[in-house]
């Protein structure tokens, strides 16, 4: 398969090699507190699996960090940079990229144009462009057609380029979303749950492309209640609880911890 092409806040810049880092989060929403005191930090080519049971706040720290959502307090740094207050879009123009929990495709476009829709500055959005350099906005319209069509060979679902996106299956759109962002090459990528509601056959699949993508470089930030997908994937996992960090270690230090156990238990009780 192809490659790819109110804790007071330490505000200095990240430590070389930080891809994020997320300094005493906090995260109130009218009185209740979603997120507490919550730091991460995810290295230069590192994969990281984020754990903890519902409610533990897994998926606001994403939005925190993804930027969907503005934190109380504390402070986010993209490659050393303050990025607390830039959008969503911002943050994926400095190189972070996230997926969703359910997939969000545009279910009446095709496969291959919900990829495009991923595609990052493009001229022909520009009517200036349009109209006095034609000849540019086509040839970068067929290298975004040409790198959307090698995306789709690499998530293992070219064959459906052509396909109305509402065809394919919870694990299909999956592949696509990761697909999509896979467009502005980020260089962090933040995966909530990609093992949920999928078969056994297309979950290999997407181990196999996540881990392909460590291969070549990228951090990845992966929300996960798989634990065994979790042990595959990651040498290092936070745990969560009521919004606050409970355990860090190796998979299986985290999963033998007593607090991380507790939670979970707690959880289900």
């Amino acid at each position: 398969m192809p490659s790819l092409p109110q804790k007071p806040v330490d505000t200095e810049a990240a430590p070389t090699g930080a891809v994020i880092d997320a300094r005493d989060l906090v995260k109130r929403f009218e009185g209740m507190t979603a997120v507490s005191e919550m730091s991460l930090r995810l290295g230069a080519g590192e994969m990281v699996g984020l754990i903890g049971p519902n409610g533990a706040g897994k998926t606001t720290l994403f939005n925190l960090i993804a930027g969907s959502l503005t934190p109380t307090s504390g402070a986010i740094f993209i490659a050393g940079r303050d990025v607390s207050q830039e959008s969503p879009e911002q943050r994926i123009g400095r190189g972070v990229g996230r997926t969703f929990q359910i997939p969000r495709p545009f279910l009446e476009m095709t496969v291959l144009e919900n990829v495009l829709s991923g595609a990052q500055a493009q001229d022909g959005e520009n009517l200036f462009a349009n109209f006095f350099r034609p000849a540019h906005v086509r040839s970068q319209e067929k290298a975004a057609i040409d790198k959307a069509r090698t995306l789709l060979e690499f998530v293992t679902i070219s064959g459906l380029e052509h396909q109305p996106a509402r065809v394919l299956s919870g694990g299909q759109r999956k592949l696509l979303e990761l697909a999509r962002i896979l467009m502005a090459d980020p260089q962090a990528i933040l995966l909530d749950e990609p093992a949920a509601g999928v078969n056994p056959a297309l979950l290999e699949t997407i181990m196999e492309r996540v881990l392909a993508l460590n291969a070549q470089g990228k951090s990845i930030l992966l929300i996960e209640h798989n634990m065994d997908m979790v042990s595959r994937l990651c040498s290092r996992v936070v745990a969560m609880a009521l919004g606050r960090p409970l355990a860090e270690g190796t998979p299986a230090e985290v999963a033998g911890n007593p607090d991380v156990i507790e939670a979970y238990l707690g959880a289900m009780a």
